[in-house]
């Protein structure tokens, strides 16, 4: 069942676009993730965000969605990722408050525009690699109030959990696109 399972996902992840392939990786992984950040969340700053921190998995179909998108239009499906990770950690950031540490994943999200456009597509990776940025710039403090506010011990936690979690993301990131490198060229 379980091979059955990875080899429709690597089916599924597949694309004859290299980047477009790679991004579908990063979407699935990051679907498959999903479920498990309000249990980690719930875990180390207790269950008083509950139901609120349920919101954070409402982008799962959008990752998820990302390989389809790609199958039909690569190019598409690739900026859908940039916009769709953006999009998810600005609404995590608000869900959770800046005190979370949830920003910090706009680095990966920045990061990783910058990965999935071939140099023909800057036009189109320039402005998707700045948004995380400038959404920085314009938010940063200016977010309105969560709907739970965590402990500051409960903060504490959950800005070390996404420190960690940003760079294991951008690790994740150099290992997947670092495999187009060995891969023919275009």
């Amino acid at each position: 069942m379980l091979k059955r399972v990875t080899t429709w996902l690597a089916d599924y992840a597949a694309n004859e676009d290299p980047l477009a392939a790679a991004g579908n990786v990063v979407a699935l992984v990051l679907a498959g993730n999903q479920p498990f950040y309000p249990l980690y969340v719930v875990l180390l700053a207790g269950t008083e965000g509950l139901p609120w921190v349920l919101l954070t998995m409402v982008s799962l179909p959008f990752f998820f969605s990302v390989p389809a998108i790609a199958r039909r239009h690569p190019r598409l499906g690739r900026v859908a990722l940039a916009l769709i990770t953006t999009t998810n950690t600005v609404f995590c950031s608000w869900m959770l408050g800046e005190p979370s540490g949830t920003e910090l994943f706009l680095l990966p999200c920045a990061a990783l525009a910058g990965l999935l456009f071939w140099p023909s597509e800057r036009l189109i990776m320039l402005p998707l690699a700045a948004l995380p940025v400038l959404s920085f710039w314009l938010l940063h403090g200016h977010y309105s109030p969560p709907p739970h506010l965590y402990t500051p011990e409960g903060y504490g936690a959950l800005l070390t959990m996404n420190a960690v979690s940003a760079g294991m993301i951008s690790i994740f990131l150099g290992i997947v696109f670092s495999r187009l490198y060995a891969a023919p060229k275009r």
